[in-house]
């Protein structure tokens, strides 16, 4: 295949460590990704971060560096036969004595079934996962899987990491090196580019396509021919940044920026059930028993923005965010439940007082369980003067009233 035929992002896509840009706070001296690689040690690892961030070409590099087979199954249509058929494939080729690194991408795609799959395999030590997802591994991979691996996060590339991106194309790439082409303003094309290597390759290279051959200055005009072919892609440091300022707008009963930012959102191709489950989060931690019906608004539209999907869909989030942002707000309840773990982290297993435990048997009944406990339904307004704490905790506040609806 002709080298013009390549797109320049994997034209460009780094071999080697040596070569890699960005990244430092994984790969820079001393980095756990460095560390890994200068003690010949590589354990399975979750890469997550927006797109065009380099998740796969650093999962490439580090099978490169560590001198390992490198398979690839992408989550959105792989299932668990062909995981099941690529490992008995590699057992029977004795790559689990060789030990091969698996690269999953979109892995927060696979079912609970699907990631199982995977468990003995990377229990067993034979074979390295490695994969990648843009969404937050705490959601979508299963707990099993997450305590067998090491999650990282990488970054969008910075200014600096992407000028040198740009300068590398430009000098080094066997395509566009003979043009000996300058960009007029490579801040520009930077900033359209959003911290996404990819993005910054596809612009550069539809810039150059519809310059003409005796031109060697892409200037800002040139951009503008490609601007309408990426105004719906997904913006990665919108993904985290934007749901941010989405998620304070709210949390600040600002309900101008919370419209905004959620047509940010919607405009970048966030999908519902990302905002929508961000918006159930808020609900609970923001806004809690100062108005319980938010958590029941926003359940609500995260399963019927599901089922409508977009664009009818703009409006549903709509009516739950505004909601949300006009809701009085509370976290007393996030504070009650992080106090009281403090303390159970703190203080451990405090036996269960007597007179709170159950008691099936004659034998539990002889020992105390269940002695002296009283009640409530037995008494006008059900409240009585009883005990329910461990006896070294009694009279502890975790939960303090604030301005709650619910007392």
């Amino acid at each position: 295949m002709s080298e013009k035929n390549i797109p320049l992002a994997e034209r460009m896509r780094p071999k080697y460590l040596s070569d890699y840009i960005g990244q430092n706070h994984l790969l820079g001296e001393g980095k756990p990704l460095r560390l890994m690689v200068n003690h010949g040690i590589l354990p399975s690892l979750i890469f997550c971060g927006a797109p065009g961030v380099g998740k796969t070409t650093l999962a490439q590099v580090l099978a490169r560096e560590f001198d390992m087979p490198f398979y690839s199954l992408s989550a959105v249509h792989a299932g668990v036969k062909d995981v099941k058929d690529l490992l008995e494939s590699l057992q029977k080729q004795g790559m689990f004595k060789q030990k091969a690194l698996l690269f999953i991408d979109e892995i927060h795609r696979f079912n609970k079934a699907q990631q199982d799959s995977l468990l003995q395999a990377v229990e067993k030590g034979w074979i390295t996962l490695l994969g990648a997802t843009t969404e937050n591994p705490s959601f979508e991979i299963n707990k099993a899987l997450l305590s067998r691996t090491q999650v990282y996060h990488l970054t969008p590339f910075s200014s600096v990491d992407l000028l040198l991106m740009l300068e590398n194309a430009l000098q080094k790439d066997t395509v566009l090196k003979p043009r000996n082409l300058q960009i007029e303003d490579p801040s520009h094309l930077i900033a359209l580019s959003g911290g996404d290597a990819r993005r910054l390759f596809n612009l550069l290279e539809m810039a150059v396509m519809v310059l003409p051959e005796d031109v060697h200055v892409i200037a800002k005009s040139a951009l503008q021919d490609v601007l309408p072919q990426l105004h719906y892609d997904k913006d990665g440091e919108m993904h985290y940044d934007i749901i941010s300022a989405f998620i304070k707008s709210i949390r600040g009963s600002d309900v101008q920026a919370t419209v905004y930012w959620l047509a940010r959102m919607i405009s970048a191709g966030e999908s519902p059930r990302f905002i929508a489950r961000r918006m159930m989060i808020s609900a609970a931690e923001d806004i809690g028993l100062a108005n319980a019906n938010a958590l029941l608004m926003a359940s609500q539209a995260f399963q019927t923005s599901e089922v409508v999907g977009f664009p009818e869909a703009r409006i549903i989030l709509a009516e739950c965010a505004i909601y949300l942002a006009k809701s009085p707000k509370s976290n007393a309840a996030y504070l009650a439940i992080n106090h009281a773990m403090r303390e159970v982290e703190q203080s451990g297993n405090l036996p269960v007082p007597l007179h709170l435990r159950n008691a099936p048997t004659d034998m539990m009944k002889n020992m105390g369980y269940g002695k002296g406990y009283i009640y409530p339904h037995d008494f006008a307004g059900k409240e009585i003067n009883q005990s329910y704490l461990p006896e070294n905790l009694l009279n502890t506040m975790f939960y303090e009233e604030k301005n709650n609806k619910i007392t």
